[in-house]
């Protein structure tokens, strides 16, 4: 695991201690916006690629990828400073991932976007669940795949501390991509997000 700064590991914890708290007790915290009612993939989001995203269970559920490149949710407004927190669902050969800052809604790519992978299977494992690709490795990668698992996201300025299970596992400082829309990715196997809320700072 990569060495974190005592200063990020402080306010990892109280971010972790503060968004566990809010959705635990079922009850949004001041300041906080779902992006998923639970019922409906509502106006919050626009579609980019084609993939079966549906809702089940009260779950968003993709399984199966009809376009050449991957599929993603893009929310249609733009976000700076945030806390973001998701919780998700992945099979062992999901390829996913939670995608900030995009620079262009309408070609999702990670080299105009923060990728917070989902991938438990990806080749080269220092980009894989938890990394942010191309961008901040992960040591030794943790695995998602067959439970649920929580990210706790924040961006504030250059800075981007990405929260696993309660866990650290990565971080950035890097000013390239200010600002923009978030999507959520399939491209392979099967995900599920089951809350996906965020607070701007």
């Amino acid at each position: 695991m990569q060495r974190l700064s005592k200063l990020t590991a402080v306010f990892a914890v109280g971010l972790s201690v503060a968004t566990a708290g809010v959705w635990a007790t079922g009850k949004a915290e001041s300041g906080w916006v779902s992006l998923f009612d639970g019922k409906t993939i509502g106006s919050e989001w626009n579609q980019l690629g084609e993939s079966n995203w549906r809702v089940e269970d009260g779950v968003i559920v993709a399984d199966k990828l009809t376009s050449e490149d991957a599929a993603h949710l893009v929310t249609k407004n733009s976000y700076k400073d945030f806390q973001l927190y998701v919780e998700f669902w992945s099979s062992d050969d999901a390829n996913s991932g939670v995608f900030l800052r995009c620079q262009d809604p309408s070609a999702i790519t990670l080299r105009s976007c923060y990728e917070v992978n989902i991938f438990d299977q990806r080749p080269d494992q220092s980009y894989g669940t938890g990394g942010i690709v191309l961008f901040a490795e992960v040591d030794p990668m943790p695995k998602a795949g067959g439970q649920w698992n929580t990210f706790e996201i924040t961006a504030k300025g250059r800075d981007i501390i990405v929260v696993l299970n309660d866990e650290t596992v990565s971080e950035l400082n890097n000013g390239l991509f200010t600002e923009g829309p978030i999507t959520l990715q399939h491209a392979a196997g099967e995900i599920k997000f089951r809350k996906v809320a965020i607070k701007p700072l």
